[in-house]
């Protein structure tokens, strides 16, 4: 989980367009997505037509998610950067329609809209001039920059409780897991930092793709902690685990 994570976040603007990354040491193409990766030299079938596996990335892409710009549009705002608004108006440009349609679809004026345009369009120019300076400056500080655990993509916020570095982090689970990282949890903490440490760290004991009962789900937190119930609470509050509105079933939200 947390290497798609690394994989979605370390992307590059043309990768997160396509919707996969080929990993070299693997030989695989990898959904930046959900994760699912297709090994070079292995052909893939479905709907009866053969495809390699650089292709039926693209096909996967299309068919289980739609299409990245839909994946991107749908990340909370607080990542994208986007109101609500100029969300809506972004999606109105990505479905063709000029500033006259979108003016008798939703009022106001012609104008106004050109301005949200020009607005956004400079906004994507700093984005780029930003992008191009953090590139050169990580690459330049070289091995002795940290190394920050992925941010799961799920994840409403960019703040300061996913500042955590992997030598942060391996701190933290042995001392809240001295028995073992798949032993018991000592206390959940109250700083949101440890916290979220901890949640990460559980969440590799649920496999992705699958669906469970609130009874598995409290198994499955047993193993670390008499307390499931608070557990199970910040994994779905902190967005690691969704689940239906009744709690009959719940998953891994893809990370």
């Amino acid at each position: 989980m947390s290497e798609v994570n690394e994989l979605f976040w370390s992307a590059t603007v043309e990768q997160l367009k396509q919707g996969y990354v080929y990993d070299a040491a693997q030989d695989q193409y990898i959904c930046l997505v959900c994760g699912e990766a297709f090994t070079t030299g292995i052909i893939y079938t479905d709907e009866g037509v053969m495809y390699e596996a650089k292709k039926f990335a693209q096909v996967h892409v299309a068919r289980q998610h739609d299409s990245m710009f839909d994946v991107l549009i749908g990340m909370d705002k607080k990542l994208t950067g986007l109101t609500d608004l100029q969300k809506d108006l972004v999606q109105r440009f990505y479905d063709g329609m000029n500033d006259n349609e979108i003016v008798k679809e939703q009022g106001g004026s012609a104008s106004t809209i050109r301005n949200h345009r020009f607005s956004m369009r400079e906004k994507m120019k700093q984005a780029r001039i930003f992008l191009a300076i953090m590139e050169m400056a990580e690459a330049k500080g070289g091995a002795e920059r940290p190394k920050f655990m992925a941010v799961p993509r799920t994840a409403t916020s960019l703040d300061e409780r996913y500042a955590i570095t992997e030598q942060e982090h391996e701190s933290i689970i042995n001392k809240y897991f001295p028995d073992g990282t798949d032993g018991k949890l000592t206390e959940f903490p109250r700083k949101e930092k440890r916290k979220m440490s901890i949640l990460m760290h559980l969440m590799q004991r649920f496999e992705r793709n699958r669906k469970y009962t609130e009874h598995e789900v409290n198994e499955v937190l047993k193993t670390a902690s008499d307390d499931f119930v608070t557990l199970r609470r910040y994994l779905i509050e902190y967005s690691f685990l969704d689940r239906l509105e009744d709690g009959s079933s719940y998953w891994v939200k893809v990370q």
